[in-house]
Parts: structure tokens; sequence; C-alpha cells
């Protein structure tokens, strides 16, 4: 009996089926729609998500920062790998467009750090001239002209270029090091000097007033031996100041022209060869005057007043001439 009571059970549950998921299955419907929806909105959401991955890959392809951009790649690559998969086809295509992106910029990189290393490899020889040159005069004494020469290095460096840090520094270390010996030794030694060169000034002072004593001169002959002798003395003393030194050359100079000056106006007075010219001179002149003179008064005699005016006026001017040409002629030695 129990066993046909639990048939008539079964039998009514059984028909009461068709009626439940008939309630049902609007909701059941309605749940994989929503469902389908839920994975339609994610797959969109995926896809946009790695498309803007994509979009920046593409962005940095001809960047220049290298090092944040290979940086960046390495983090996006990342982003991809924790994004969701999507329908092979698409996953494929997007990849395709973000590995190409990472394989031109990886491409642009290593062509630009291989040109590069040649560049660094031409700038640290470059650079390892000039630190040998540099080492070379490290203990040179000869003050003026290395200074010279290393600031000349030193432009030379800076134009040379930046090379790879680590050989720019090693190199750097070098040249600061002789920089540094040359300029150390050469301040000791100015030091050292300040004390002579102040004394050596107050000797070239006390010799310019010894050259000025010679003002104002008569004769240059006595004049000259003197002054070259006090050249002499002042030739042979040491280093001094330059701007003080050059104040004090100026003054000796002057004297020097003057000296210079009077010894030309002796020659030239001297000179027997402008001394005969200036004879000549003026005995021409006096012959003229005395022509003139004539014809004057034969033109008078004649009655011709206005040429005999015209020859004593011109006598009257080579009078004048004549005082001038004597004038000269008297400056001449005997």
């Amino acid at each position: 009996l129990n066993g046909v009571g639990d048939l008539e059970n079964l039998s009514s549950s059984l028909e009461k089926i068709p009626a439940l998921i008939s309630e049902h299955e609007g909701a059941y419907i309605a749940k994989k729609a929503a469902q389908a929806a839920e994975r339609e909105a994610r797959k969109v959401e995926a896809a946009a998500i790695k498309e803007k991955i994509v979009a920046e890959a593409e962005s940095l392809v001809d960047s220049v920062a290298w090092k944040v951009t290979t940086a960046r790649l390495k983090e996006l690559l990342e982003d991809w790998k924790k994004a969701p998969r999507l329908d092979k086809k698409v996953d494929t295509a997007l990849w395709k467009r973000f590995s190409s992106s990472r394989n031109k910029f990886d491409k642009r990189r290593r062509v630009h750090f291989a040109n590069l290393d040649g560049e660094h490899k031409s700038i640290a020889v470059a650079k390892e001239l000039i630190v040998k040159e540099a080492e070379s005069l490290a203990n040179s004494k000869d003050w003026l002209n290395t200074a010279k020469r290393f600031k000349s290095l030193m432009d030379q460096w800076k134009a040379s270029g930046r090379g790879k840090k680590s050989s720019d520094t090693a190199l750097w270390n070098r040249f600061k090091i002789a920089q540094d010996s040359f300029f150390t030794a050469k301040n000791s030694d100015m030091e050292k000097r300040k004390g002579s060169m102040v004394e050596n000034l107050s000797k070239r002072e006390a010799l310019v007033a010894e050259f000025e004593a010679l003002l104002p001169i008569t004769d240059f002959k006595p004049a000259k031996k003197k002054f070259n002798d006090l050249m002499d003395k002042y030739q042979r003393i040491g280093m001094t100041d330059r701007k003080k030194k050059s104040a004090l050359d100026s003054k000796i100079k002057k004297i020097e022209d003057e000296i210079n000056e009077l010894e030309r106006n002796f020659q030239r007075k001297s000179d027997p060869t402008a001394k005969a010219q200036a004879n000549k001179v003026v005995q021409g002149l006096a012959e003229a005057i005395e022509n003139y003179e004539k014809q004057a008064v034969k033109a008078e005699a004649a009655g011709q007043t206005a040429k005999a005016m015209v020859a004593r006026e011109a006598a009257a001017a080579r009078r004048v001439w004549l005082e001038q040409a004597q004038k000269g002629l008297t400056e001449f030695t005997s």
C-alpha cells in the first residue's frame, strides 16, 4: 500500500512540473539574458582596457625618452597580462598592434644606443688626448703660457660633448688632478713672488726718477748714453705688477721718444747733402732776386712801368723765401 501511495504522490508531482516550468520560465530567460548582457559588458570593458593599452603603446613608438618609455612599456605589458581575455580574434589583433609598437620602439632604442656608443667612444678618445696633454703640463713652470693652454684645453673639453658617464667622470678626475696640481704650484709661486714684486716696483720707481732727471734734454748724446745705462738696469729688475710696470714704461717711452727726436734733428742738420741743397736754394733765390731787380731797372728806364712793377713784386716775394731759406741754413751744423 505504501508503494502505491508513493506512486500516486510521484504521479501528482510529475503532473505539476509543466506548470512549474511555465511559471518560472520568464525568470529563467531573464536571468540568462542578464548573464549574457553582463558577459558582453565585461567583454566591452576588457576591449576598452586593452585598446587603451595599445593606443598608449602606439603613441610611444617615436619617443626619445628611452629610459622612461622602456619602463612604461613594461608597465603596459603587465597591465595587458592582468586584463581579461577577449575573443581570440579580437585579442590577437590587439596583441599584434601592441607587440608591433613595442618592437618598433625597441628597434629605434637599440639603433640609438648603438650610435651613441660609437659617439661615446669618439668622445672618449678626444678627451683622452686632452687629459694626456693636461697631465704633461701639470709640472710646468711656464705659468703664463701654461695657464692659457689649460684654458684652451678646458674649452676643448666642453666642445667635445658629453660621453659615457663613467668614462667622462674618470677622465675628468684625471684632468682636474693635473689642472689643480699646476694651479696650486702657480699660486704658491705667485705668493712667494708678491714680496719681491713690491721690492722690484720700488727699484723701478727709483730708476724712473733718474730717467726723468734727464729732462730737459739739451744734448742728446750724453742723454742717450745715460738713458741706455738706466734702461739696462731697468730691464734687469725682476717681475713687477703688470699694470704698475706698464705705467712706468709709458713714462720712460716718452723720454726715449724725445731723445730719438733730438737725434733725428741732429742727423738731419749735419747731413752734408741736405746742407748743400739748402745752400743751393739760398744762392738760387739770391740770383733770382738780383735778376728781377735788373729787369725792373731796365723796364723803368724804358718807361715800362707795369713790367717794372711785376719784376719788383717777383723780387719781393723771393726775398721772403730767401729769408726763410737762410734761417733754415743756419740750423745746419758746420
